[in-house]
């Protein structure tokens, strides 16, 4: 039997070690996406409602809220922001008088269009040391664990 010596460790494959080492990549490719995204003069609050209207169409308030993890109130602070820079337009929605759906300009169009094209290849460049075979594993993996991590509660 192999006992490890002093210079060989076994691996720490312990829930708290995958923990960390799973937050530590996260913060990592975080980095780089939102140094991407600030390179384009916009927050990422603004760039995660922008890119929920091109991929996804007007939606609600409460619905892009939802999608990119924004409270009602930030949400509504982002909405202005946006309207006051011509990206993004308001409209009543018909079928709730309280709420707003939000469409893309022509303008918030052509922009996000741009940044999201460039975004995605910044990070297609962060993860390019993964081929498609471990990329599909390791987002099987992580989801398995997500999943699993949620029913614990």
């Amino acid at each position: 039997m192999n006992n490890p010596t002093k210079h060989e460790k076994e691996p720490d494959l312990s829930g708290v070690h995958l923990w960390l080492v799973l937050s530590k990549a996260a913060r990592s490719v975080e980095a780089h996406a939102l140094r991407n995204i600030r390179g384009f003069g916009i927050g990422q609050s603004d760039f995660g409602v922008l890119e929920a209207l091109l991929h996804r169409g007007p939606l609600s308030v409460k619905q892009i809220g939802a999608k990119v993890l924004l409270t009602s109130g930030s949400m509504t602070a982002a909405v202005d922001r946006l309207e006051a820079k011509g990206l993004v337009t308001r409209q009543d929605d018909p079928e709730d008088r309280r709420s707003w759906i939000i469409h893309l300009t022509e303008t918030g169009r052509e922009l996000i269009e741009r940044v999201f094209a460039d975004h995605r290849e910044a990070m297609e460049n962060a993860v390019s040391e993964f081929p498609v075979e471990e990329r599909a594993a390791l987002i099987k993996a992580l989801r398995r664990l997500g999943r699993a991590a949620e029913e614990k509660f």
